[in-house]
């Protein structure tokens, strides 16, 4: 793969974290009855960020939870005979809440789907809404975002990686493109 462009490095990131909690705490009039589920593995950090920018902003600290969708994806045949599940639970009570589903790059919407799915068989929510870092379009689900950090149109050759600090040791958003 040959690398096309940087996205968004580490100050570019966290601008745009900070950009996207001010926009949940504006959509939802505060952060009452919100919690934010990450969807494994990037979606996590991502949403421990967000936590705590609102947490700054202003002043009262949401829960985070993750969501493992290794069943709940339509690829199963694909991957091998037997996914292994870490968890089912989000570890937090998701009954009745606002949730804010995380994700690091939203393709074809079908991660998305497979999260949504896990949190339904959990619990039921009053409403689930998606912040995404990055927005490559070619969707084949009628998903879309609420809240954006960067919508880069992209070619199904092109491939977005994102590397976070928790994760990769680095903040760095790369469009490569694939042979």
């Amino acid at each position: 793969m040959e690398l096309k462009s940087v996205l968004l490095d580490d100050k570019a990131i966290k601008r745009t974290l900070t950009r996207i909690s001010h926009e949940i705490i504006e959509k939802n009039k505060g952060t009452e009855n919100l919690v934010l589920l990450g969807i494994k593995s990037r979606g996590v950090p991502l949403a421990n960020r967000i936590a705590n920018l609102i947490e700054l902003f202003e002043g009262k600290k949401l829960e985070v939870g993750s969501v493992d969708i290794t069943l709940y994806r339509d690829d199963l045949t694909t991957l091998g005979e037997q996914p292994t599940l870490n968890s089912k639970e989000v570890g937090i009570d998701i009954k009745g809440k606002k949730i804010i589903l995380v994700d690091d790059v939203l393709y074809t919407g079908r991660t998305v789907r497979a999260a949504i799915d896990a949190i339904i068989d959990i619990g039921r929510p009053e409403m689930i809404q998606l912040a995404v870092l990055v927005d490559r379009g070619h969707r084949e689900l009628p998903i879309r975002a609420d809240y954006v950090g960067k919508n880069i149109p992209t070619s199904k050759k092109e491939v977005i990686s994102v590397q976070l600090q928790e994760i990769d040791g680095i903040d760095l958003v790369n469009i490569f493109e694939n042979d």
